[in-house]
């Protein structure tokens, strides 16, 4: 697991270097996401090659849609339910779900077959989904590992409560608090609730590509405003985040770049042009399993 040992003196307030607003994107059997990069405009922010985020949204019984049977190879995928209850399968036989502040930490390594949406009951029922899935790029030694999972419980994020603030940190260090997530790129992944003007700080770690994006409602970071939507990049050694509606939802990550060359294509992300052709021949001959019901 990455720590965060940096302490020095003289540290730098952080602040917002660029703003990426969020395009909406049609994913799976048809649910629609907020996007803010891969766009035509952004292809990918090292270490971190995707960051989808959907609803929140109410659904009828039986319109619940989600992700067909699809292949991924050459990194992570990262799902944090917040609303809803959410149903995963793959090639290898795993089959569970998620709720509520649960993660699902795939490595796909050298590849998996998997589906994912809402659960049979809540698909039946119809209600909320609301959450995220983050793309995780893994180094060019990690890439063809064995495939795995960690599914992190809600009970086993890291929280603190605050006065008009909750953090929840699922990876890395934030606020004080070590995430439970076992990261191959070293990342921090945290979730705050704040209400309006309450603020948090923290530390941020050296080195690090570092993402503030709020789910609902809008934050300032120093005197810049970040509206609900769009992602802030920002730099420095200290981040503080305060409130600018009755209730902000926010994410923060923090990666450390890879630094390598990326080849990708759909759900392959290889190094080499001729890297992703051996996915795709791989695929064709079945290599990685078959659907499971």
């Amino acid at each position: 697991m990455h720590r965060n040992h940096h302490e020095r003196n003289n540290q730098m307030t952080a602040s917002v270097t660029r703003l990426i607003p969020a395009q909406h994107a049609v994913e799976g059997d048809g649910f629609v996401v907020r996007r803010p990069f891969p766009t035509a405009s952004l292809s990918y922010l090292d270490p971190f090659l995707l960051f989808d985020h959907f609803g929140p949204m109410e659904f009828a019984p039986g319109k619940g849609v989600g992700t067909p049977w699809h292949p991924h190879r050459g990194f992570e995928t990262v799902t944090y339910v917040i609303e809803g209850e959410m149903e995963h399968r793959d090639s290898m036989g795993n089959h569970g779900f998620l709720h509520p502040g649960d993660t699902q930490w795939m490595t796909a390594g050298s590849g998996v077959l998997h589906k994912e949406g809402p659960s049979i009951d809540a698909q039946r029922r119809g209600g909320r989904s609301h959450g995220l899935q983050l793309w995780v790029n893994l180094p060019a030694a990690d890439k063809m590992m064995a495939p795995a999972y960690q599914d992190l419980r809600a009970d086993a994020n890291a929280r603190r409560e605050d006065p008009g603030a909750t953090v929840r940190v699922i990876a890395g260090e934030l606020f004080g608090l070590v995430g439970p997530g076992q990261t191959h790129t070293p990342i921090s992944y945290g979730h705050v609730t704040l209400a309006a003007d309450a603020s948090v700080t923290t530390a941020l770690p050296s080195g690090h590509v570092v993402l503030v994006y709020p789910l609902i409602g809008g934050v300032r970071i120093g005197e810049r405003a970040v509206d609900e939507g769009t992602m802030a990049v920002v730099e420095g050694d200290t981040l503080t985040i305060t409130g600018a509606a009755a209730t902000s939802e926010v994410i923060v990550l923090t990666g450390r770049p890879i630094g390598e060359r990326v080849a990708r294509y759909g759900p392959f992300v290889m190094n080499t042009e001729a890297e992703l052709r051996k996915a795709f021949e791989d695929f064709d001959r079945g290599a990685f399993g078959r659907p499971r019901e």
